[in-house]
């Protein structure tokens, strides 16, 4: 069974960049395949969400296989909310059967700040129950109750953070829970200040958390010093630095200012230890990021050394 891209990078030391496009509420496929298009051979894999806003759209295993086949590697999203481990389980087996190895878990987002705020989660399990499950499938070849998973089996599993600025005390639990867990690579929020991301990988290298898992950093092509401000106050996590949304404020064109902001963020984060590469999440204006990816030339480069 060959790897995948993002096996071979993850291993490599190749600075990786991955994107993210969402399932549309469509049975036709062909205008999200081709939206995904321009990403083939610029991101190293796409991110397909799953229920991203607590939203029915397309699922998530369908939309990552129809990527596949289109020749863009995909990155399966499987969030804790709508299903209880019987069905993420068959999930996961299912995924692999059509060839599928990128896995990315979530918890996923509140129904209730959905559009059908009625719907009843599940939560029965959490993310890092859904890595141990995931690792036990891998490594043993069995689901938890020690029923044998016949096949080959093999996959990389990511998992998320929020990347902080960490105080002297600083002892990331959650992080710790997840590299235990089986987590191969972490993508996080949006962090558009290097400042914070070198601290936080120089924190990472010394916990000993980093290498062993790849962190890619978010960034985001913020088309106006509007968007900035939103994201800051209503994005959970968000870091994006006042000289960024002053920059915006103070452009003639900001979108072209958020782009070349983007880029800039993304040649530094090549030379950051403990970073292995960054996650281009740009949900307002998605057709940026091929050009954005593109123009930055990082996709050919090598991350720092640990």
């Amino acid at each position: 069974m060959s790897q995948s891209a993002l096996q071979s990078r993850l291993a490599s030391g190749e600075f990786i960049v991955t994107a993210e496009v969402t399932p549309p509420v469509s049975t036709d496929p062909a205008d999200f395949i081709a939206k995904a298009a321009p990403l083939k051979g610029l991101a190293t894999a796409v991110n397909v969400t799953d229920g991203a806003g607590a939203k029915a759209h397309l699922a998530t295993i369908a939309a990552a296989h129809l990527l596949q086949q289109s020749g863009v590697e995909p990155i399966m999203q499987m969030a804790c909310r709508d299903k209880n481990r019987l069905a993420l389980e068959s999930d996961l087996i299912g995924a692999l059967a059509l060839g599928l190895r990128n896995f990315l878990v979530l918890t996923g987002d509140d129904p209730k700040a959905g559009d059908q705020p009625e719907a009843k989660p599940v939560f029965d399990f959490n993310s890092t129950n859904l890595l141990q499950m995931a690792q036990k499938m891998r490594h043993e070849k069995k689901l938890p109750p020690g029923t044998e998973v016949k096949g080959e089996i093999d996959f990389v599993i990511g998992a998320t953070d929020v990347p902080v600025d960490p105080p002297a005390d600083w002892q990331p639990k959650s992080l710790l829970a997840k590299l235990d867990a089986g987590a191969d690579f972490i993508q996080t929020q949006f962090c558009m200040d290097v400042a914070v991301v070198k601290r936080y990988g120089r924190r990472l290298i010394e916990l000993g958390i980093a290498p062993k898992l790849g962190f890619l950093i978010g960034l985001c092509p913020i088309p106006s010093a509007r968007s900035a401000i939103w994201m800051k106050e209503k994005l959970f996590g968000t870091n994006i630095p006042d000289t960024v949304v002053k920059r915006l404020e103070q452009a003639a064109d900001p979108r072209a200012e958020g782009r070349k902001i983007c880029i800039e963020l993304m040649q530094q984060m090549v030379d950051v230890p403990g970073i292995a590469g960054v996650h281009i999440m740009a949900p307002v204006n998605p057709s940026s990021i091929p050009g954005v990816i593109a123009e930055s030339g990082v996709t050919k480069k090598t991350r720092a050394k640990v």
